[in-house]
């Protein structure tokens, strides 16, 4: 199988995409349930602060219990369960009630499976390969959560710091060296942007998950990287936040998650960053 995969990469790249699909579909777990499972920790260390017993919960996490229809609880099979194949055979309504399911579902597996396809294609049947595919999994679950809860959970940002520093100890993407001061500067960065904006207006910005998220993509990419993936989701946070504004009257005071943003400009920046440097640096 892997001499099929070193000459044949065109099945190498069928395979991770159809295995991505899978992972996509664990993704929609995690993106419902981590925020969920939090949610009852915080409850249960508060009550335990408080001197309190914790309410009894039924047992809750990203294995159990099986998925089922929020509407009328019927448990999804496993024929029900194929990465997008399903949702458009069942019309994207559940069997049993007809209830609509949400489209995001075969939206994220499809998104999973396309950036594996092309992780596969740019890297090839090498050891950046699976690496690329593990930071592009935690970019997908991070943005997803981000938007839901404005949230960006330490059970995903903080393994994220520590595995870019382990990929790089060999130098995969960067030197070790890059990868620590990348990690150092990508939390100082927006650290300093927080209470420099805080001090002039008395409000927060943005949250500390977004430091961790950019600290994160620095310890995988290099300090070189952090610009880029700065300016890439500053500008198109900047074109979304005003199109909001202008095209859907959404409020100047309510909050927009930042962590989609830094995501794209993380990817992009892996994918395409040195050429991109290059290009502006070209065009000075």
């Amino acid at each position: 199988m892997l001499q099929a995969f070193q000459s044949y990469p065109e099945l190498f790249v069928t395979s991770v995409v159809l295995a991505s699909l899978a992972v996509g579909s664990f993704l929609n777990v995690v993106i419902h349930r981590l925020p969920k499972m939090l949610e009852r920790q915080w409850r249960a260390e508060f009550a335990e602060h408080a001197g309190r017993e914790p309410a009894p919960e039924p047992r809750y996490n990203l294995a159990v219990p099986r998925s089922q229809c929020p509407s009328c609880g019927h448990r999804v099979t496993a024929l029900e369960n194929i990465p997008v194949v399903s949702y458009i055979a069942l019309g994207g309504r559940c069997s049993a009630c007809k209830a609509r399911i949400s489209p995001r579902y075969p939206v994220v597996e499809a998104l999973t499976g396309a950036i594996a396809g092309y992780v596969a294609w740019r890297y090839g049947f090498s050891w950046q390969t699976p690496a690329a595919l593990l930071f592009a999994w935690a970019m997908i679950a991070l943005a997803f959560i981000d938007l839901d809860t404005f949230y960006l959970p330490d059970d995903i940002t903080l393994p994220l710091i520590w595995s870019g520093l382990l990929i790089n100890l060999g130098g995969l993407f960067v030197d070790l060296q890059s990868a620590v001061i990348g990690a150092i500067a990508g939390y100082l960065a927006l650290w300093a942007v927080f209470w420099a904006y805080k001090l002039a207006t008395g409000k927060e910005g943005m949250g500390y998950g977004d430091f961790k998220l950019l600290a994160g993509i620095g310890a995988w990419l290099g300090w070189k990287m952090l610009p880029v993936v700065v300016l890439l989701s500053s500008f198109v946070g900047a074109i979304v936040g005003i199109s909001l504004i202008v095209f859907a009257r959404h409020g100047r005071n309510v909050p927009i998650p930042f962590g989609p943003y830094l995501v794209l400009g993380g990817l992009c920046a892996m994918f395409w960053g040195d050429a991109l440097t290059k290009y502006y640096l070209q065009t000075l």
